[in-house]
């Protein structure tokens, strides 16, 4: 639940982020976002079957590990170029995570509860995600930063990498 409204968070106000800190306008935007999703595609294709050598959990450990450090080198990037960069690889990771969550939600549940469990996923995430939003305004208000609010987005990845640790798979 905390990576993943880290996630949504992150898709609700990258645009903003790229508009605000590197003047990105709307065309670049809307490639910006086609390049996410093709590497998004990308990282699940790759680590779907990275998934069936290492373990589910591995797989996600390490693609919060660097959707992590991806989100902390665009934090403190100058450029337009390896904001690109650095975004783009975000989709690997992201695509990685969302597709192997949901693996990972098989591998927890047996077969008379998964339903159960993909609907508590589902609304867990409905609950909760108005606090990533909140957060990012926040801080971005007390900071007159939008590099502080995006980095608020940290805190869930962090956790949600430190709680999902913990987790028997």
């Amino acid at each position: 639940m905390l990576y993943t409204d880290g996630l949504i968070t992150l898709f609700s106000f990258g645009g903003i982020y790229a508009t605000g800190t590197f003047d990105f306008n709307f065309n670049e935007i809307i490639i910006f976002g086609v390049v996410i999703n093709i590497t998004a595609a990308l990282g699940a294709y790759v680590f779907g079957f990275l998934e069936d050598k290492i373990g589910i959990k591995k797989v996600i450990i390490i693609s919060l590990t660097f959707l992590i450090l991806l989100c902390l080198l665009i934090l403190f990037v100058k450029s337009k170029v390896y904001f690109w960069i650095f975004g783009s690889a975000l989709g690997l990771f992201i695509g990685s995570i969302q597709s192997s969550s949901r693996t990972a939600l098989i591998g927890l549940s047996n077969s008379n509860n998964i339903n159960s469990l993909f609907g508590v996923y589902a609304t867990s995430g409905k609950i909760t995600n108005f606090l990533g939003p909140f957060l990012v305004a926040t801080f971005t208000s007390i900071f007159s930063s939008q590099k502080a609010g995006m980095a608020t987005i940290l805190i869930f990845l962090i956790l949600g990498l430190l709680l999902f640790s913990k987790v028997k798979l």
